[in-house]
């Protein structure tokens, strides 16, 4: 297993160049044996949880999904203060920011970016709890790509660019989720899902965090600055796979209601 880690470290290191070494020792960044090992396994409960619950009755998982969901809710918007905070004291720059540019926030904005990495896993639960309630109509091909490539991107991310030009989609992205966390730990409770009037709006803020996240990335390619070009070439692709996978999402939702 430690020659397995040594070929995969230098294979990285051949394709990627040397890794940021302020993440050095840090929780799951050292190897990517655990994200790849989670992500196996979370693809195993994908397809063998619904066939274990096939002939089981649905678990309500209430109490649970609201204190989960609120806890995601919590944590998306401390990630979302320090992320905006972090930039505004770097004073980084909207068309292009380097990695090594910012001293002290940088650092502030890559320990928040490694709770965002990580927040990728506790994610995990969202289809758990779906398996669970044999809710498997929400266990769709963007559901499971979106969660598992999300955490796998984020191991690299973290040992390459952890912070700098990177920090704009997770900025977005923890901000829509504060409004998704709080719908779902909400509706978990039927007295208020009268009141949740934000759930229409969600995928059109997803849908928009993903073309606001192309815009910001093309202005680091056109006005280049130090940060690798492969990385933001990468981030346009991965958001036009999303905004792809979203749109039929959202077309699909609609057509129900029609």
């Amino acid at each position: 297993m430690e020659h397995f880690d040594a070929s995969l470290s230098s294979y990285f290191k051949t394709l990627l160049g040397p890794r940021d070494t302020r993440v050095k020792g840090w929780f799951l960044l050292d190897n990517y044996l655990p994200t790849f090992i989670c992500s196996i396994i979370y693809l195993l409960i994908v397809w063998l949880g619904p066939k274990y619950m096939r002939n089981r009755q649905p678990f309500s998982c209430r109490g649970i999904l609201v204190v989960y969901n609120l806890g995601l809710t919590l944590l998306s918007l401390y990630m979302f203060y320090e992320l905006v905070t972090g930039v505004w004291e770097g004073k980084y720059n909207f068309f292009c920011q380097g990695t090594r540019s910012a001293g002290e926030s940088d650092m502030k904005i890559i320990r928040v970016l490694w709770w965002y990495y990580f927040s990728k896993l506790i994610e995990f639960m969202d289809t758990f709890f779906f398996i669970l309630r044999k809710n498997n109509h929400q266990i769709t091909v963007l559901h499971v790509y979106h969660h598992v490539s999300m955490l796998n991107i984020w191991w690299f991310v973290m040992n390459w660019v952890p912070c700098g030009h990177c920090y704009f989609g997770a900025t977005l992205n923890s901000f829509i989720h504060v409004l998704m966390y709080s719908y779902y730990g909400l509706s978990s409770v039927p007295s208020m899902r009268p009141y949740l009037w934000w759930k229409k709006y969600i995928t059109q803020g997803q849908l928009l965090q993903f073309v606001l996240t192309i815009i910001q990335t093309s202005c680091g390619v056109i006005w280049p600055c130090a940060f690798p070009l492969g990385w933001l070439y990468f981030q346009i692709g991965y958001m036009i796979s999303l905004i792809v996978l979203f749109t039929n999402f959202y077309i699909q939702v609609n057509l129900t209601f029609l």
